[in-house]
């Protein structure tokens, strides 16, 4: 019994060493082990890969340099993501599946008409606060013509045209004032992304304290939205 428990015993330690050991540098053909768990290799290049994309741009990124950062080789950043362009896409991807899956939450709450205006607000600034790289990622590849916008625009569609249609139907029953929906969150959506410019403006300048910028901004989206959207709401206040 007891030869039965220690075998079990192993064989569950071994199961979560597959899951959870780091390889640094697989340097070969076969699988690597790194590429499962939350630690895995291919985790943190998409890390890596974030913060040179949104920090340096697209052009100005080097697989080189980014595998320099891991302490890994090229090859290696290569048997996961064939291109830089591929791996920019994987990066897009995984944001873009971040914040929709935020955005979902409260899309699918309970809130009508402002309330939920107001929450998703809200939410999209408390998720730049905790993940700055997230905004610049966007204004990178949210440039005309830039690498990854056609990607984000296809992972972005579908949710925009829901919430286009859930802001039209508010509209009918009267909990919005009518004014056009997709270019309401245009504006918003353009509001957020630019924060990213003016945070990056600041901690160049030795200014790490980013909040004062949010802030101010989240005031001047919230009443853009409000005197757009909440059909109670008087400019004159």
């Amino acid at each position: 019994m007891a030869t039965a428990e220690n075998a079990d015993r192993i064989k569950n330690m071994r199961n979560k060493w597959l899951l959870d050991t780091i390889v640094i540098d697989a340097g070969h053909g076969g699988k690597d082990p790194g590429t499962s768990g939350k630690y895995g290799t291919k985790e943190k290049i998409l890390d890596a890969a974030l913060e040179s994309f949104s920090t340096s741009g697209f052009d100005a990124t080097s697989l080189d340099a980014v595998a320099r950062s891991l302490g890994i080789r090229k090859q290696t950043i290569l048997y996961h993501f064939t291109t830089k362009k591929g791996l920019l896409n994987a990066v897009v991807e995984r944001a873009a599946e971040n914040l929709i899956s935020s955005i979902e939450e409260v899309l699918s709450s309970q809130l009508k008409g402002w309330e939920r205006i107001e929450a998703l607000a809200r939410m999209i600034f408390r998720l730049a606060l905790r993940e700055p790289l997230l905004l610049g990622l966007l204004r990178e590849v949210s440039r005309p013509g830039s690498v990854g916008s056609e990607r984000l625009k296809t992972l972005m569609t579908p949710l925009m045209d829901r919430a286009t249609l859930w802001m039209q139907s508010e509209m009918n029953v009267g909990r919005m004032r009518r004014t056009n929906p997709r270019l309401v969150i245009l504006s918003a959506y353009s509001t957020v992304v630019g924060l990213a410019t003016e945070i990056e403006v600041l901690r160049a300048a030795g200014i790490e304290q980013a909040l004062r910028p949010v802030a101010i901004r989240r005031r001047e989206l919230m009443r853009f939205l409000r005197v757009s959207l909440d059909p109670d709401y008087s400019q004159s206040r």
